[in-house]
């Protein structure tokens, strides 16, 4: 509240109190009756006079209560209504205790000029209530604070909201008040004062938002009709409560939701379009009054009956704001008219609200659902009006429903030309677009492929310049570009683990650089630590020199220069992808453009791996030939069946098998048949096209096969000339057919599980590929043997080494091998080798090419029989290391009589003569290992996994030749390693090999964690191979004394 309700003021409480003295003591006096001597006393002038004492102090409490109620009340803040109680004065002061505000000029006794001036000046102020510094020099005058009624916040909670008392005629207040008071006395009553208290009472009233202005002001109704039982209250036109009315936002706005599929009917909306569209979904949320109201009236058919005694009492008592009334009124007829109402109750308070608050906020026709919202029975008026149709059976209802159904078709047929049209348009966008990425992809397809057939031709001239001048390019200083690329499809490069490091297992071919005349650029697949370019560095400055020191210091400063290890930038571009090494080439300007400028001026040329077609995109791109096949040819001929062709025109052995199978069908009669034509072979293999190192092949074991015992016995009976004869093969053949499917489903099983995990998932791979049937050589004992060749583009071969495969727990599998082979004898080696490689030359393959063997004994004949049962056309895991090997011992690998010749060091104290002669050469035998794996490897770095090898006595003796190396091929995971064991004999280099697997397994392993490793299998095949060797040698001291 206010300052001047928050201080209480005295008078006013002492007239109230002396007005309650008075009344209590004529009410005392009334009751006291004196009886002396049988007479009673008069108290009548006592009680009079007191009467009348009462009577002018009640008027100058009437004239104090008016001085009040004229003066300015200020609002408490909303924040400390819950705080705090106001508590009012029962009384208020006289009239004659308010200050008076004119200054008298006996205040201001000799004045000087000055003094009048300001004084003057003050006394203009005061009269101006609109100046700034009114209050201040009110306040400082008379000590009067009058509230800040200018100042608004922005916060509409916090700051005061000033209001003006009840506008209404104080007179008739007076007048009405004294008469009913008159009225008391004369019916002889004592008016209760609570009834003066309740008609000048003022209370708190709490604001409330714009969103709730409605409900706020029919709470202020309320407090009004409940404070003013008993006095008559009579609205001024211009009253300040008429003014709040109008600053207040309209009642009924509405936010109409958009459109659902819960929409009544297309009559429906169209009656909502012809009033605005302002129907709101869930007319059940809008509040709606529900106090009776005075002022109601009825509307017929849409018509107001003007005579009415309701509708002229409502238009009489709201005839000052009668021009507002009128447009909502009018309003409100049309629509009862347009939608046939029938019988409408109208609120006259409602309908004046909602005419205050149309005029000043709406210009356009109000919505539907708000005009009805003045109704009594609005429910049933908006059920009525909601019904589909009734819009139509009001006045007009025909012509709208024409109109509707006009524009109900219209906008049909503009929406079917319009969707045509976007159908249409659609159709000739997509047209357009695929029509231009069709001549884009056939512009960059013919780019792409004159691009590569201008790749081939320069391919094609320059392999033609290689093979004329290759003798003089062999003897003169040279440089190879090494790229170990593995040019699988893409299928195959995603679903290798650890693809990057697979590319750089043959960073042994850096041993190249042990003939003086060559200079080696390595491409590596992946970034290299300093610890492996140390080791390389240390193990190429070696170079297997054991001269003078003066010697082997030059040397190893030679071999440091004539060597480089480069890294693509596109590694880092596609570290996900698995991408070969010469498409992260192709892609990697900046080491193109180095290695360009390494060769310029030198003969150089480019050994890949696994041929790809972007190995002509790099040799383009650095201008050098390929020492290599076309790829097109490489892909036709590196598959199982392209093998099988090449050795089919080298006329060498085969296994009884069949190539290109591509259907289940074809696969189950070439099986059949070659089942019935082989009955020695107990195991046949199932190979794929494209697949490499074991991973494709599946095999299935004759003896699970239940006809395979009548099989037999049939061809005991007719005998090995007999069965030759279709004829006689027909009724085993057809009883092969039968079981095959159900034998292959059950018992067939892929060699590496990790791949293929069982039959079907191989068999759907093996029939989208293609791949080749073959047997299994019919022996219990079957050593494999692997032969490199290098097809010279000269047109001469030259066998670069050969070694006995050792293998793990897959026996399709190659790990390692022993170099030099001991299996075959070397001139049927060398025979079905140079026959293989003239058949690869016929076909145009050059380069580098690698030949599988399989080896056994015949136990019919008891002669050794060899098959040659692969051929990949790349530079082989086993060439690589056998390049270290020779780096290392500094021998030379003589194929064709299969012995490792290393030169044995000359000692100082030997003559001259002895010294000019040729060094004395000894034999060697080395165990390679190129895919040894270990988990637990990773556990160590490489400094200290050498310092433990060290420790247990794990070298390599340069004076001796003999000893281990070790291959390094990662930093990071450094689970793979490579390793060459070297000794005097056979069997001594596979014990050393087979003890550093042991120990190094042991150090690293415990018995918990043992991790994941070929260690284990390795070591059993090596023990097998010492078993053998062991019988071999017994064997051939038995058969010497025979002889």
């Amino acid at each position: 509240m206010a300052d001047t309700l928050k201080n209480e003021d005295t008078v006013g409480a002492v007239l109230f109190q002396v007005q309650d003295d008075l009344r209590q003591l004529r009410c005392n006096l009334e009751k006291i009756t004196i009886s002396e001597r049988g007479t009673t006393l008069d108290i009548q002038p006592l009680n009079s006079a007191i009467r009348k004492t009462e009577s002018n102090i009640r008027k100058h409490t009437e004239d104090y209560l008016k001085t009040v109620t004229k003066q300015l009340l200020v609002l408490p803040s909303i924040e400390d209504l819950q705080k705090k109680t106001v508590q009012l004065p029962k009384r208020k002061p006289a009239l004659e205790s308010i200050p008076d505000m004119h200054p008298h000029r006996e205040d201001l006794p000799g004045a000087s000029p000055g003094e009048k001036h300001k004084s003057a000046l003050a006394m203009r102020l005061l009269y101006n209530p609109a100046h700034p510094n009114n209050r201040a020099i009110m306040h400082q005058k008379f000590g009067i604070s009058l509230p800040n009624v200018h100042k608004r916040s922005t916060n509409a909670a916090k700051h005061h909201r000033i209001i003006t008392g009840p506008a209404m005629s104080l007179q008739s207040i007076e007048q009405k008040g004294r008469h009913s008071l008159a009225l008391e006395e004369e019916m002889g009553t004592v008016p209760d004062p609570s009834l003066l208290r309740m008609s000048i009472q003022h209370k708190a009233a709490s604001l409330h938002p714009r969103g709730n202005s409605y409900s706020s002001k029919i709470g202020l109704i309320g407090s009004k009709s409940r404070c003013l039982k008993q006095l008559k209250w009579e609205t001024e036109p211009g009253s300040t409560c008429e003014r709040i009315d109008r600053e207040c936002t309209p009642l009924w706005t509405t936010k109409t939701p958009p459109p659902s599929t819960t929409s009544k009917s297309l009559d429906h909306r169209g009656m909502v379009q012809d009033t605005n569209g302002l129907f709101p979904k869930s007319p059940q949320n809008l509040h709606v009054p529900v106090n009776v109201s005075k002022y109601s009236f009825t509307i017929i058919k849409g018509q107001i009956n003007p005579m009415a005694t309701d509708f002229f009492h409502f238009k009489q008592s709201f005839s000052l704001c009668w021009s507002s009334v009128v447009d909502a009124l009018e309003a409100l007829e049309k629509l009862l008219r347009d939608f046939a109402v029938p019988l409408a109750k109208v609120s006259g308070e409602r309908l004046v609200e909602y005419s205050h608050g149309w005029d000043n906020g709406w210009r356009k026709t109000p919505p539907v659902i708000s005009l009805l919202s003045v109704l009594e029975n609005r429910e049933e008026v908006l059920d009525l009006v909601s019904r589909p149709g009734q819009r139509y059976k009001g006045v007009g209802g025909i012509e709208a429903a024409a109109i509707h159904i006009q524009s109900c078709w219209r906008r049909y047929l503009a929406r079917t030309a319009y969707l045509r049209h976007c159908q249409r348009k659609w159709a000739a966008g997509t047209i357009a677009i695929s029509w231009l990425m069709h001549t884009q992809m056939r512009r960059v397809r013919k780019a792409l492929q004159a691009r590569r057939f201008r790749q081939l031709e320069n391919y094609r001239s320059r392999a033609q310049h290689l093979a004329a001048n290759w003798k003089h390019i062999q003897s003169s200083k040279r440089t190879i570009i090494h790229i170990p690329s593995l040019g699988y499809s893409q299928s195959q490069r995603l679903n290798l683990r650890g693809f990057d490091i697979l590319q750089n297992i043959q960073i042994s071919r850096l041993c190249d650089i042990r003939d003086k005349n060559v200079e080696v650029i390595y491409v590596c697949p992946r970034h290299l630590e300093e610890d492996i370019l140390h080791y390389y560095t240390s193990l190429l400055k070696c170079d297997g020199a054991t001269d003078g020191a003066d010697t082997g210091a030059t040397q190893a400063s030679s071999s440091i220069r004539r060597f480089v290890i480069l890294t693509p930038e596109a590694v880092d571009y596609f570290p996900t992808h698995n991408m070969c090494l010469s498409t992260l080439l192709k892609y990697s300007p900046r080491t193109l453009k180095r290695i360009r400028n390494l060769i310029q001026g030198k003969q150089a040329y480019i050994v890949g791996g696994v041929a790809h077609v972007d190995d002509l995109a790099v040799a383009e791109e650095l201008g050098v030939p390929v020492l290599a096949p076309e790829p097109a040819i490489a892909q036709l001929y590196s598959t199982k069946s392209g093998g099988r062709r090449i050795f089919a025109g080298a006329e060498v052995d085969l296994p009884p098998g069949q190539e290109d199978i591509y259907s289940l069908n074809q696969l189950h009669e070439t099986l059949a048949e070659l089942m019935a034509q082989n009955m020695d072979v107990q195991r046949w293999l199932f190979k794929m096209d494209s697949e490499h190192g074991g991973r494709g092949t599946a095999y299935c074991d004759m003896c699970h096969l239940s006809c395979h015992n009548w099989a037999l016995k049939e061809y005991h009976r007719y005998g090995a000339e007999l069965w030759n004869t279709k004829r006689i093969q027909e009724s085993v053949l057809l009883r092969y057919l039968d079981e095959i499917p159900e034998w292959l489903a059950r018992h067939a099983r892929p060699a590496k599980t990790s791949f293929y995990p069982n039959w079907a998932c191989f068999l759907k791979t093996f029939l989208r590929q293609g791949g080749v049937v073959e047997a299994y050589p019919p022996s219990d004992n079957v050593t494999c043997v692997t032969v490199d060749l290098l097809l010279e583009p000269g047109g001469e071969v030259t066998m670069l080494s050969c070694g006995d495969q050792l293998h793990g727990s897959c026996q399709l599998e190659t790990i390692g091998s022993t170099v030099p082979q001991t299996s075959v004898h070397p001139e049927t080696l060398h025979s079905i080798c140079m026959r293989v490689g003239q058949a690869c030359l016929q076909r145009l393959i050059v380069g580098y090419v690698s030949v599988d063997l399989a080896t056994f004994l015949n136990h019919d004949t008891m002669e050794q029989k060899v098959w040659a049962i692969d051929l990949d056309l790349t530079y082989s895991d086993q060439l690589a290391m056998t390049q270290m090997l020779l780096m290392m011992t500094g021998g030379t690998l003589n194929c064709r009589t299969s012995y490792l010749e290393v030169p044995m060091p000359v000692r100082e104290k030997c003559c001259e003569h002895q010294i000019a002669a040729k060094p004395p050469a000894v034999n060697r035998y080395a165990v390679i290992g190129s895919h040894l794996f270990h988990s637990n490897l990773s556990m160590l770095y490489h400094n200290v996994f050498f310092k433990m090898c060290k420790a247990h006595g794990i070298g390599f003796n340069l004076k001796r030749k003999q000893g281990t190396v070790f291959a390094l091929y990662d930093s990071s995971e450094r689970c793979r390693i490579g390793m060459i064991a070297v000794s005097e004999d056979l069997q001594g280099a596979l014990v050393t090999f087979a003890r550093n697997l042991s120990v190094i397994h042991q150090e690293i392993s415990a018995c918990k964690t043992q991790g994941e490793t070929n260690f284990k299998e390795l070591i059993k095949d090596i023990e097998d191979v010492l078993q053998m060797t062991v019988q071999n040698k017994k064997r051939a001291v038995e058969d010497k004394p025979a002889a």
